[in-house]
């Protein structure tokens, strides 16, 4: 039997260790950590001789004191020296919790993302919170959002199903960006029953024109099933990875699909979606397991 000096010591250490747990979890993996996720693949479809290093950043959530304009800032200067041909960003710029002791400005954080640099350039698509922090685009049910508008000012081309195509050492491939699948949020007030994306996959594919590879921008992975075999590569973020991850298992998955686009390079049918983790936080500014990443692809 435990005597009581024993469940004291037990229950001091319990304390202790969720302490230890709270202070990680909300202090030094979601502030302090940054990994660099790093993927080699050569996907269906791809030019042989077209080697493409893309950089992607998702899910900023730019807030104080979780997300702040230096923090941000740190993250670009680590970006640029990762040696990209490209830097993608897959959307969400804005906060995604309430547990915040402030805002950052659209003006602030596009100000800070203008610093990227790569040879082939910045390209952005837009996420959920842009939109559903918008509460303009919300009435409206249209764009484009402060979060477009302030990317579009500092020089980054927003890409709102449209496609692109881009070249390097004398080989094409197409950059294409859908807009948002949760982009209009279901309202009492604004008369929406139902959530609503303005993504359009059929119509920003059309825009392509010959047989160069395509590299699809996706904030959701939800999309993923309905993305046919000619694109070579889709990318996402969105989920954070499940934000907290033990030995498998997420509490909260916003995903229609659950675990099966939850993170990393997976595929299916020989088709190739990457999911980021991402960088900052939804709900609350708390990760276990899934530390804020930058990703870095090697194509060819």
């Amino acid at each position: 039997m435990i005597g009581r000096r024993g469940l004291l010591k037990l229950f001091g250490s319990s304390i202790v260790g969720f302490m230890a747990l709270g202070s990680y979890a909300f202090g030094y993996e979601p502030v302090m950590r940054l990994r660099i996720a790093r993927y080699q693949l050569t996907p269906p479809g791809w030019t042989p001789g077209l080697k493409l290093r893309i950089v992607a950043l998702a899910d900023f959530h730019a807030c104080r004191p979780w997300m702040t304009a230096d923090r941000i800032a740190s993250i670009c200067t680590r970006a640029n020296d990762l040696g990209g041909d490209i830097i993608v960003l897959l959307g969400d710029y804005t906060s995604g919790t309430d547990y915040v002791t402030g805002l950052v400005d659209h003006r602030v954080w596009a100000a800070e993302l203008a610093a990227l640099k790569a040879p082939l350039g910045v390209h952005a698509i837009i996420g959920n919170h842009d939109w559903w922090h918008d509460a303009a685009a919300q009435k409206n049910g249209r764009g484009p959002t402060f979060s477009h508008k302030a990317l579009v000012d500092v020089g980054i081309p927003v890409y709102s199903n449209r496609s692109c195509r881009l070249e390097k050492d004398g080989h094409g491939f197409w950059l294409a960006g859908v807009e948002d699948q949760l982009a209009l949020r279901s309202s009492i007030r604004w008369k929406r029953q139902f959530a609503q994306g303005l993504d359009d996959l059929e119509g920003t594919l059309a825009q392509v024109n010959d047989d160069a590879p395509i590299i699809l921008l996706a904030h959701e992975p939800d999309i993923f099933p309905t993305v046919p075999s000619r694109v070579s590569l889709t990318l996402s973020g969105h989920t954070h990875g499940g934000q907290i991850r033990v030995l498998g298992w997420s509490p909260y998955l916003p995903s229609r699909y659950g675990d099966r686009y939850v993170y990393g390079h997976i595929v299916e049918e020989d088709r190739h979606i990457i999911v980021s983790s991402g960088l900052g936080y939804s709900v609350a500014p708390v990760r276990v397991g899934v530390p804020p990443e930058i990703v870095v692809i090697d194509l060819g």
